[in-house]
């Protein structure tokens, strides 16, 4: 009797046993890439319970197929993963007795669902196709973007009309009206550093009116500021922001604005210096522009015009003895000499000659450019 209920008994406990692993599903499902090709082997797909915590891993094989038996029955969302992310998901998947539950992922249709908005947003225009598959959230979120759309191209119109304005007004020199216009462009876009550049450049233009008073120039080194502000990497900003503040006679702020732009674009540095002493030498500040010149020659020893200015500030040093002869510092005659090997022919080849016969030194007559024959020693037809 005994041994019969121990035989009942075990019956019952394997009974429970079958009962319980019963009560368990799968999820299955193939996996397509943006091309519509079955994806390759080790595709993560993640399964999360959402009715109790659990969380569940798998890859997809060989090919693009993936399967996850042993789930408890419930609710899950089924997320795809690509590189990292999540590329797609299934939500509120429940698993069954029986046969696996199928939830297939295929990344072209998602693709071709997003080209289609993304061009609806392009064109302003909806396609029947995509306006038929849309879910109620979907549209609303496209019809979103599609007044955002409108909205920026009316404030890019506007931004660009203003602009162009502004750019038209300041090649007429109408100083004014390209203020009037910069300032419009500058209220719709306060971001865009290439306005407050020309703004800069307007108010630099009125300032340069008769009459104009400090507070003109002001205005002009304030938007300068701002376009350096925004876009500090802009030598050519500094380099313009330094001139303004020459002519307005703040040598040193011009000075040290000049040396940001040299240290910022090397290769360019011998002409901002260059540009710094010719607004000194049209100010007469002939002695702060002898070592502003310097300044560009050490820079590059090749820029031609620096040498010849540089000698002209010497010869504004010079003097004369009682018998008529001019005395110039040392280093005279070679600042114009080396300007005619640079430049035989240059603009002020004529004007370095006579200096250097004022000097009372004799004249070489054939000065050549070093660098133009040794080009043209690279160049010559071998003779046969």
């Amino acid at each position: 009797m005994f041994a019969k209920r121990l035989l009942t008994l075990a019956g019952t406990a394997a009974l429970f046993a079958a009962t319980a692993l019963a009560q368990t599903g799968a999820i299955e499902g193939d996996v397509r890439d943006e091309n519509g090709q079955l994806a390759p082997k080790g595709i993560a797909v993640r399964i999360e319970r959402t009715d109790i915590k659990g969380m569940y891993k798998t890859k997809t094989d060989k090919k693009g197929h993936y399967f996850h038996a042993g789930l408890p029955l419930g609710t899950y969302n089924v997320v795809l993963e690509m590189e990292g992310k999540d590329a797609d998901s299934m939500k509120g998947v429940r698993t069954r007795l029986g046969d696996p539950t199928a939830i297939n992922f295929d990344l072209s249709a998602q693709k071709k669902q997003r080209d289609a908005m993304e061009k609806a947003v392009a064109t302003g225009e909806i396609p029947k196709e995509v306006d038929r598959s849309m879910t109620p959230e979907q549209k609303a979120a496209l019809d979103k973007q599609l007044k955002e759309r409108s909205a920026a191209m009316a404030k890019n119109k506007a931004l660009n009309d203003a602009f162009n304005s502004g750019r038209q007004a300041l090649t007429e020199k109408n100083f004014d009206g390209a203020v009037e216009q910069f300032l419009k462009a500058a209220e719709m876009d306060p971001k865009q550093h290439v306005i407050f550049g020309n703004l800069a450049e307007a108010y630099a233009g009125q300032a340069s009116k008769p009459g104009a008073d400090a507070a003109s120039y002001q205005k002009a080194f304030d938007a300068y500021g701002k376009a350096i502000e925004l876009n500090p990497a802009d030598a050519a900003y500094i380099n313009n922001y330094g001139l303004l503040l020459a002519k307005a006679k703040k040598f040193a702020e011009a000075k040290e604005q000049l040396t940001k732009a040299a240290a910022l674009d090397a290769p360019n540095a011998g002409k901002y210096f260059f540009n710094l002493g010719a607004v000194m030498v049209n100010t007469n500040n002939h002695a702060e522009a002898e070592s502003v010149f310097q300044q560009a020659i050490t820079a590059d020893p090749t820029y031609a015009d620096a040498h010849y200015q540089y000698g002209m500030c010497l010869v504004a040093k010079a003097t004369m003895t009682p018998d008529g002869k001019m005395v110039a510092p040392a280093g005279t005659k070679e600042a114009f000499e080396k300007y005619l090997q640079l430049k035989p022919d240059g603009p002020n080849a004529e004007g370095a000659k006579a200096m250097i016969v004022a000097l009372g030194a004799t004249l070489d007559t054939k000065y050549e450019n070093p660098d133009a024959k040794k080009n043209q020693k690279k160049t010559a037809p071998k003779k046969k």
